[in-house]
């Protein structure tokens, strides 16, 4: 065949090519396709009624989909977390109650993890974060009916980075407990029990009792075994500042003191103090109480629902609304966790 017979009928056709063609050509169909409109407007119906059924069938489906996998990852994450968790020597012999880890291993429920002067660790926890736990450390893995990833800090130092959702790991140690609200911090614990947070991304909840602090990223806050969590303030702030109130966080400093540190702490305090003086507000009283609101009206005014009479008394809305203003962190997370965990189970050690 030469040409293009096949494509066009140009050129010289081959005879079997002909040959087909002729046999075929008796069953050609000339006559004009028929319509159907009924049908189709039936079949579209017909479809439409089956989407208008298909979408919620759908809708449940993915929703079981995804309830199932939901329910699979927590009970794996609590089987994971019931087992133990993943512990990486990093240098020297970390220990698990009297045995050495060696390059890994797990420590799980009511175990301790120690590690002497010589030796460095690090806790896994996928779905939480990371834990390095520094030399002369002791903690331990405590259970949590909440679902929180918990852990005890003896004694020593450890650095957290955690990404999973606010208030879902929790430190207690002797003076206090730290609460993540997703961030990365160091705690340190001293053979007292007294203790020193430092945040470097975002921020962390410390509380005793009713007495709450909350210390964002560039800020510390010391703590007491007798007395909790004292005054947050940041790391940049001036000598004299953070002198005067050191003396005023004392436990046992005497009044004239803490009159002097307080004149100091106001006169002193830039706008970026208002985190020193909004946690001093429910820490003084009376004349003092409204001292430190004027200071902080003047370095950033409060929220038009906030009053001076609203903060004497120490109005627990008025309170948040002003802290939700310096745009530190969302009280309301705290909160909500506050809320959660006094419903689930009672601090203990």
């Amino acid at each position: 065949m030469s040409g293009d017979y096949l494509w066009d009928k140009s050129g010289v056709p081959d005879p079997e090519i002909e040959k087909i063609e002729q046999v075929l050509g008796k069953l050609r169909f000339d006559r004009p396709a028929p319509v159907f409109p009924a049908v189709e407007q039936a079949s579209e119906d017909a479809w439409k009624l089956r989407l208008k059924w298909l979408r919620p069938a759908l809708a449940a489906a993915v929703a079981a989909t995804l309830l199932v996998a939901g329910f699979g990852l927590v009970w794996w994450w609590k089987a994971d977390m019931g087992a133990g968790w993943n512990v990486t020597q990093v240098t020297g012999t970390p220990r698990v109650g009297d045995a050495w880890i060696g390059s890994s291993g797990r420590v799980g429920p009511g175990q301790a993890l120690e590690t002497d002067q010589q030796s460095r660790a690090e806790i896994q926890l996928p779905e939480v974060g990371r834990i390095e736990i520094d030399p002369q450390t002791r903690v331990r893995v405590l259970t949590s009916p909440s679902g929180a990833s918990r852990l005890a800090l003896d004694r020593g130092t450890i650095h957290a980075r955690i990404w999973a959702l606010p208030g879902l790991f929790v430190v207690d140690t002797p003076s206090a407990r730290a609460v993540d609200l997703g961030c990365a911090y160091t705690l340190h614990v001293d053979d007292s029990g007294d203790g020193l947070i430092r945040t470097s991304m975002g921020w962390v909840g410390f509380k005793l009792g009713e007495r709450e602090a909350f210390i964002p990223a560039g800020a510390a806050c010391k703590t007491r075994a007798k007395s909790g969590p004292g005054i947050p303030y940041f790391d940049d702030a001036g000598e004299k500042f953070r002198a005067a109130l050191a003396t005023f966080d004392l436990p046992d400093s005497r009044a004239a003191d803490q009159e002097a540190s307080l004149d100091t702490i106001l006169a002193q305090a830039r706008p970026r103090d208002a985190l020193t003086l909004w946690h001093l507000l429910s820490r003084v009283d009376g004349s003092g109480r409204a001292r430190v609101y004027d200071r902080l009206a003047a370095l950033v005014p409060p929220p038009a629902n906030v009053t001076r009479e609203g903060i004497q008394r120490l109005d627990r809305n008025m309170l948040d609304l002003w802290w939700n203003s310096l745009d530190l962190g969302n009280i309301w997370l705290w909160r909500h966790w506050e809320r959660s965990w006094s419903q689930k189970e009672q601090p203990k050690q």
